[in-house]
């Protein structure tokens, strides 16, 4: 799911190819995409573009006569800009909006089409659709505390939460953990004011980190290839690699449709974290471990 730096450098884009330009024409090739009904899709086409925002994993295009369209990407959700009048007859094409200079194209892998587009009036509309994380970049280390320990969860659902903390997803929580040197599975109830200091400089070093960097690339040339497994990532994506900065491998944890990446060494004190698929089967034969596992790898199990 593009987080807060890859919905970043999406704006960065756009800006100079719509900001201040009408949006001609709004297409949609699936119906379900459109999860309003007033005011109608047809009352944004014609309207200039005032300009674009960010709400939490949302891009917000602010239209004249106070509408917002509303879109969330959601996991498998991209944008691509083509030359106007662009096709959308094809299985990934959601919708397709026609701007003076060329169209932009909403696709969607997969057969679930989870992406949503909302067009709304006003702000007090458009707040409907703010979950009310914290902004981390525009917080102070006080209201990260504050929020952080409002709840006593595992660090990486914490940092996940839309209601806890804004953009932050399972690509860069699973990054700012291992720059904090912190378990995901650690409970924010026990954390020290050293590590929530830790956890805090991580966060905002990871985010502005990747937002500079893709930005910058976005100011050349449009984001086609937005994923969650980018070069240069410590941890996310990189299951059995060397982490770069002690060479261990690099363990993870599977649960439902997401992941958490990590290196025993530098975030859990050399232990495994149970994967609860795994464990509930291996029940007493989960290895503790990072050595115990490469042991159980070298010794085939006897069959009885």
């Amino acid at each position: 799911m593009p987080e807060l730096p890859d919905i970043l450098a999406y704006l960065t884009a756009l800006e100079p190819r719509v900001v201040g330009q009408p949006l001609v024409r709004v297409r949609l090739a699936s119906a379900f995409l459109l999860r309003s009904f007033d005011p109608p899709i047809t009352a944004a086409e014609g309207k200039r573009v005032l300009g674009l925002r960010r709400i939490g994993k949302r891009i917000v295009f602010d239209l004249e006569s106070g509408l917002h369209l509303v879109l969330h990407l959601m996991i498998a959700g991209r944008l691509h800009w083509k030359p106007g009048g662009a096709s959308v007859a094809t299985k990934t094409s959601l919708a397709a909006f026609d701007f003076p200079e060329g169209t932009l194209v909403l696709t969607e892998a997969g057969s679930k089409k989870r992406a949503s587009l909302y067009i709304v009036r006003g702000e007090a509309g458009l707040a409907e659709h703010a979950r009310g994380g914290l902004e981390v970049l525009e917080s102070d280390p006080a209201s990260f505390r504050a929020t952080l320990t409002r709840e006593n969860h595992t660090l990486k659902r914490a940092l996940t939460d839309p209601r806890l903390f804004s953009g932050i997803g399972n690509a860069y929580s699973d990054e700012i953990l291992h720059r904090a040197r912190l378990s995901p599975a650690k409970l924010t109830s026990r954390l020290t004011e050293e590590e929530i200091a830790a956890l805090d400089r991580a966060t905002r070093d990871v985010l502005r980190e990747w937002t500079e960097r893709l930005t910058a690339q976005a100011r050349r040339a449009f984001p086609e290839k937005v994923t969650a497994f980018r070069e240069g990532m410590a941890v996310h994506g990189r299951f059995g690699r060397p982490c770069p900065v002690c060479g261990t491998k690099v363990q993870r944890i599977v649960y439902a449709e997401n992941e958490s990446n990590y290196c025993p060494t530098c975030q859990t004190g050399g232990k495994l974290l149970a994967d609860r698929a795994l464990s509930q089967l291996l029940r007493g034969d989960w290895p503790k471990t990072l050595e115990e596992l490469e042991e159980r790898k070298r010794t085939p199990r006897l069959s009885s």
